[in-house]
């Protein structure tokens, strides 16, 4: 059974920092692009960062500068460092994972994030 699980999450003041992670179980995870989505209620999910196979990583421009992806291919588990954090990043982050041979996808259950003072 595949499962993807986020954590990390929480309350946090502005310009403050956090760590998701994404642990990934049931999946050979070193074949699959990873991929950190973000959604705020009534707005479609947005795409923040992803890093593929090769470790070559993309980024929305909203967070390129603060926020940096990675992945561990031996913990099976993806991150997803976020700095100098603002109001505007508030969302539930899902974390996304993608084989393109077989078109395979998979997505966790979200963690909540909040960038209040």
């Amino acid at each position: 059974q595949v499962q993807l699980v986020e954590s990390g999450g929480g309350l946090v003041q502005p310009g403050g920092s956090l760590r998701l992670s994404c642990a990934a179980s049931g999946i050979n995870f070193s074949a699959y692009v990873m991929t950190w989505y973000r959604q705020t209620p009534g707005v479609q999910r947005e795409f923040i960062a992803t890093v593929g196979k090769s470790l070559s990583t993309t980024y929305a421009v909203s967070v390129k500068g603060r926020f940096s992806i990675s992945r561990d291919n031996i913990k099976n588990t993806m991150y997803l460092q976020m700095n100098n954090l603002k109001p505007e990043d508030t969302a539930v982050y899902y974390c996304n994972a993608y084989e393109p041979v077989a078109s395979r996808s998979y997505w966790g259950q979200g963690t909540q994030v909040t960038v209040s003072s």
